[in-house]
């Protein structure tokens, strides 16, 4: 362990871990309280038709999947909002579309896509210091927006109908929070890729959701399992030699079924 951080790669890593785990707690304990866990899958799958517009018009992927992002995100809460389309529907299309395009524009773009891997899959120990500061800088600013909003975003998460009844602005703070959601993803996929996010996003808070109930308890306790899980996934990573970002999802799924399974022998 000692030999592994004199390594700028395996630190940058370890910094990486621990400060989008904190942000993915937050994101994902509004998503999973919303019941919109597809929503991480959907606005991911999204991301894919900003990498393929990136890679075919020389732009750069991360700031097209970024920009992909968003406006998927904000297209799932306006065809949502007010009745006009169910959720899971409005989700459905903007994954297809998203998926479809990707697929389309990576095809046709000249060569060979050599990141395209990366972003399916994560690579953890490619982090840079620039990367550590757009991490440190989206999760300064969603932190910063939740100490303050706190209450509203609580509000608009558990009840949207009772929010508008009292007059909260439920539609500007599902849309920051939808933006949030957004921007999280996209930096997050160089970490666990597209094939992994959702469970980033999902299983520390239904986890948390096992011995907790109020929203700041379940941040919380989420918080804690994403950084456990991530930096034993990195540091089990260099003593078996697999995948860092697939071992951070099972070991986070092994704690939730822990939990779950001590629940119901000790908690009967």
């Amino acid at each position: 362990m000692i030999n592994l951080l004199q390594y700028d790669f395996f630190c940058n890593a370890l910094v990486a871990v621990v400060i989008i785990a904190v942000a993915s707690a937050v994101i994902g304990t509004y998503i999973v309280t919303r019941r919109l866990v597809a929503i991480s899958g959907g606005i991911t799958h999204a991301c894919f038709g900003g990498l393929g517009l990136g890679y075919y018009f020389g732009l750069s992927p991360v700031a097209m999947a970024a920009a992909v992002a968003v406006v998927s995100g904000l297209a799932v809460e306006w065809m949502s909002g007010r009745g006009r389309m169910r959720e899971d529907s409005a989700i459905a299309v903007i994954w297809s579309l998203g998926m479809a395009a990707g697929v389309i524009f990576v095809f046709l773009t000249p060569g060979y896509v050599p990141e395209l891997n990366t972003f399916l899959f994560g690579n953890l120990l490619t982090v840079g210091r620039s990367d550590l500061l757009a991490f440190g800088v989206y999760a300064a600013v969603l932190i910063a927006f939740y100490v303050f909003c706190r209450r509203i975003v609580v509000a608009c998460a558990f009840d949207r109908d009772f929010a508008r009844v009292i007059h909260l602005p439920v539609g500007l703070i599902n849309c920051v929070m939808m933006v949030f959601i957004a921007v999280g993803i996209v930096l997050t996929i160089r970490l666990v890729g597209i094939m992994l996010l959702m469970s980033m996003l999902t299983l520390p808070q239904l986890t948390a959701e096992v011995y907790a109930r109020r929203f700041d308890g379940i941040l919380l306790l989420s918080a804690v399992v994403s950084v456990v899980c991530g930096v034993g996934g990195l540091m089990l990573a260099t003593v078996i030699d697999v995948p860092c970002s697939a071992l951070i999802v099972l070991l986070q799924a092994a704690v939730y079924f822990a939990a779950r399974c001590f629940r119901a022998l000790v908690w009967r």
